[in-house]
């Protein structure tokens, strides 16, 4: 396609930032996969970190940016590795101008990079197997490509706006778009053949966001309000596409970042990728799912069963199950992620930093997906011998959705055994229950639209006010102006006593919610009344907004001066807990190790909690460490310090950044607790001695998903009152048993198990009572049929006793003579019925089950079980005669 020589992505990656950066761009580094949009899981666009430049909602801090974006989509996971064009990890380029150049500008920058030679730093694609296209009716754009390229008009394509017009389906901006295409040849597709997908490959899409969207029904049905005040560019250049492109490949799945594991994987299994298409797949989906789990877990999310955890452990798993598929049976994960890692890592160190983390995740999810395919064929056996019993050959899409979606048992796991045991599986079934739980999925994230829309009134106060001067970190209190009183998003002209509004000031001491910490409490007062501060947010970037509750008097939005005043010992108690949950952090790390790293917190005055990434329950040895260690820091009353910098060189500093967590490009804060020791990301408020924390009491360890764990403490006065209250708890304790604090935990073990001794004790008489009521019930046994027949009621039995009596009456009934014995039990309002039948019986042509099945009606129940042993329950007591009457008519017909 005239290049000269290969290019690895990485050298693709440098040649587009440099392309950029030298054209006046400023780099910006890849964003987490995870961000804070209500709207998306995962970043699943190159745009996405700049949304709230494009929306509005912020100032750009430049005008124009290059950057390489990490993004994951997968709403087509299941065809992934069908198709050349579907993956779910991928990197896409971008280049973006805020109000700075437009469709010239764009057009010249992209067909430079694309066509000036590889000797010169450019990507060398020959330029007659290049296809511009544009939105049908852009004349604008027609125009602008002919005079960058050169080319005659009928190289330039028109298509329709479901291919060329952009939106994000919400109000706000849109524009029509313009892709590069590169003609492949004729084995891929007819001439001309726009919608071929294969023969003519988009590789770079230029959005000309230039319209105001309004009445937005769906992506591609909205109405154009208007021309947007500035005109900004987005683009997109799929580094994959682009790599297996210039590398001489036919997908994305054979370049130099994915095909090394296709290759271990031949290696592992004995499989040759390229011999079969079903094994094809196969490879192409462990490799695809093998780089988007590592990545996902390098970005801190954990395997889980919902959101963002539920994605990651269907790839994990899809990824094992297709390995098991190509025929290797053996732990596959620990022989493929370092191969995606050596690849991706020559771009992201962090997967080699944090290697260990990423193993210990990644392999133990794959131990209990090992563990979950042996319970999983258990279900799906019992799943298949009630089909049987029922006389049919299909199981039912229920059976395969619970499968799926309870148990995690992929559907072509299913589908497989399915045929190996003969049956067949209601796929359309199976499909339905899928395309429902999506619908429900697709509706919830519906019902999130808009919210972006949400703060068009905040952007326009801080755009006629400017930003909040935020005295959080100087002071508590403030003497303030107001410059918008809001109710319910509209404005209004005054809030009543009691009524509950939000009030914007222009400076203000309350610290707004924000990593993991509560917004401050207290008052804002003014002449003639009284605001509790309910809560406060940061809506948009730069603009505080308090939710206040009228107290007193009546709040005109014209009042010259209002004073806003923290409550001091909220502070206090939220300064504590906040450096706190720091000092467990540090505390964690010292014990468990490096690994075990934050990922989400929460405090309050007096509280905090820290979830972190672990794989098992912490031992009690191991909490009381963490705790030692925590209380030692505080009373080496270490300096709590902090200071601005960038965000590289806050992490060359040894800074830790919360997983997910958006950071300012220009400066970061970073707190630091005795130096090195603890030293992360924050703006929230702190002490400035660790010891003016007070004390740190570990109150709960616990589980908060599959390879999250979360500890729970106390700090100052809370933490105080707690163990006072456990002093009153043991006080009250030592005397009652009339020991020592020290002999107390002896007494009180001594005292349950003699407990345990006597309810072992009273259940062995209990049981011989209830088992020498067995002989009066042989003995009572009449004759239906030639069968010796017990068919009794037991009141106050449960389905324990019922089982237990049952066994041990036919046993009693011993002998040559068909014995069948039918006991059902009331209790709690509710009936057990258990059959018991010998071999006598069953050979003239009883069965236990079809006995249980005679008289479950009856009681409003169900049953069943084998030909010799059987049970039911049901919760209508009152008609167990006539269940037991059905029972001896059973009998009687056979």
């Amino acid at each position: 396609m005239g290049t000269d020589r290969h290019l690895s992505s990485a050298e693709i990656r440098h040649r587009f930032l440099a392309h950029f950066e030298g054209r006046g761009h400023t780099v910006v580094p890849s964003a987490s996969l995870l961000l804070d949009d209500p709207n998306l899981l995962f970043v699943n666009a190159g745009m996405v970190p700049f949304k709230p430049y494009f929306l509005g909602q912020e100032t750009p801090p430049y005008d124009c940016a290059t950057s390489v974006q990490k993004c994951i989509r997968t709403p087509d996971i299941e065809e992934v590795g069908k198709t050349t064009r579907h993956g779910t990890f991928f990197e896409m380029c971008g280049n973006f101008s805020f109000g700075d150049y437009f469709k010239e500008g764009a057009v010249e920058l992209a067909w430079e990079l694309v066509t000036r030679p590889q000797a010169d730093g450019g990507f060398g694609l020959d330029e007659s197997v290049l296809y511009p296209s544009v939105l049908d009716g852009d004349d604008e754009a027609v125009t602008v490509w002919k005079k960058v390229t050169g080319l005659p008009d009928d190289r330039i394509v028109r298509l329709p706006p479901k291919e060329n017009y952009w939106s994000m389906g919400i109000p706000g901006p849109g524009g029509p778009c313009s892709e590069i295409l590169i003609d492949r040849g004729p084995e891929f597709g007819a001439d001309r053949d726009w919608d071929a997908g294969d023969r003519y490959l988009e590789f770079w899409n230029l959005v000309f966001m230039q319209d105001e969207l309004s009445a937005v029904r769906s992506k591609s049905d909205f109405d154009i309000a208007g021309q947007l005040p500035k005109k900004n560019i987005d683009t997109g250049m799929g580094l994959e596409r682009v790599a297996y492109l210039l590398q001489g490949k036919n997908n994305m799945y054979e370049i130099d970042t994915v095909f090394p594991v296709i290759e271990r994987a031949e290696e592992l299994s004995g499989k040759k990728y390229g011999a079969a298409y079903p094994d094809d797949v196969r490879f192409r989906v462990v490799a695809d799912h093998i780089r988007s789990s590592m990545m996902l877990i390098s970005d801190g999310v954990t395997p889980g069963n919902e959101g963002r955890g539920y994605v990651l452990r269907r790839l994990l798993r899809r990824a094992v199950r297709n390995m098991r598929l190509l025929g290797y049976q053996d732990p596959a994960l620990p022989e493929l992620m370092p191969v995606s890692r050596d690849r991706m890592g020559e771009t992201y160190a962090d997967l080699h930093t944090d290697w260990d983390r990423i193993a210990r995740v990644a392999f133990a999810e794959e131990e209990a997906f090992r563990k979950t395919l042996q319970a999983g064929t258990q279900i799906f056996d019992l799943a298949a011998g009630e089909v049987r019993t029922a006389g049919s050959s299909t199981i039912p899409g229920d059976k395969a959705f619970a499968l799926h979606d309870t148990y995690g048992f992929p559907i072509d796991l299913t589908l497989e055994m399915a045929a190996e045991a003969g049956l067949q599986v209601d796929e359309s079934g199976f499909r339905q229950l899928m395309s429902e739980q999506r619908e429900r999925a697709k509706a919830d994230a519906r019902a999130k639209k808009g919210q972006h829309a949400d703060t068009g009134v905040y952007r326009g106060i801080l755009d006629a006010n400017g930003p909040t001067e935020w005295l959080a970190y100087e002071t508590l209190e403030t003497e303030s102006r107001p410059l918008a009183l809001l109710k319910e998003g509209a404005s209004v002209g005054v809030l009543e006593p009691g009524e509950i509004g939000e009030l914007v000031l222009d400076r203000t001491p309350f610290y707004a919610e924000s990593g993991g910490q509560v917004a401050d409490a207290g008052v804002i007062e003014f002449e003639g009344g009284t605001l509790e501060v309910l809560d406060v947010q940061r809506p948009v970037r730069g603009l505080v907004v308090h939710q206040v509750r009228v107290l007193d008097g009546a709040l005109p939005a014209d009042t010259a001066l209002l004073h806003a005043r923290v409550d001091p010992d909220w502070r206090t108690g939220a300064r504590q807990a906040h450096s706190g949950t720091h000092i467990v952090h540090a505390a964690l790390r010292d014990v468990l190790g490096p690994t075990a790293l934050q990922s989400g917190s929460y405090n309050r005055p007096g509280y905090l909690r820290l979830d972190f990434g672990w794989l098992s329950a912490l031992s009690a040895q191991q909490v009381h460490e963490i705790e030692q260690v925590a209380n030692n820091a505080l009373r080496a009353d270490l300096p709590v310090g902090w200071d601005y910098m960038t965000l590289p060189q806050a992490k060359e500093w040894g800074a830790l950044a919360l997983f997910g967590e958006t950071y300012d490009d220009s400066k970061v804060r970073v707190v630091e607790i005795g130096g090195p020791w603890s030293r992360e990301l924050c703006g929230g408020t702190h002490v400035d001695h660790s010891s003016q924390v007070g004390t740190i009491v570990v109150t709960g360890e616990s589980s908060v998903g599959s390879g999250n764990r979360r500890i729970e403490a106390l700090t100052g006065v809370e933490g105080f009152s707690y163990l006072a209250r456990e002093r009153d708890v043991v006080g009250q304790l030592t005397t009652l048993l009339k020991v020592q604090p020290d002999d107390l935990l002896g007494r009180v073990t001594d005292l349950v198990d003699r407990l345990k001794q006597t309810e072992k004790e009273m259940e062995k008489v209990r049981l011989a009572q209830l088992l020498a009521g067995g002989a009066a019930l042989a003995a009572g046994a009449t004759e239906v049929n030639g069968v010796r027949l017990v068919a009794q009621r037991l009141d106050g039995a449960g389905g324990g006793d019922v089982r237990t009596l049952a066994t041990d009456v036919r046993g009693r009934l011993s002998g040559d003579a068909p014995a069948a014995v039918v006991l059902i039990g009331a209790a709690d309002g509710k009936a057990a019925i258990v059959a018991a039948l010998n071999d006598a019986a069953q050979a003239r042509g009883l069965a236990a089950g079809d006995l249980v099945r005679a008289a479950a009606p009856f009681l409003d129940g169900k049953g069943g079980g084998k030909a010799d042993l059987a049970q039911g329950g049901g919760t209508d007591v009152s008609r167990i005669d006539e269940a037991l009457a059905a029972i001896t008519a059973a009998v009687a017909s056979v």
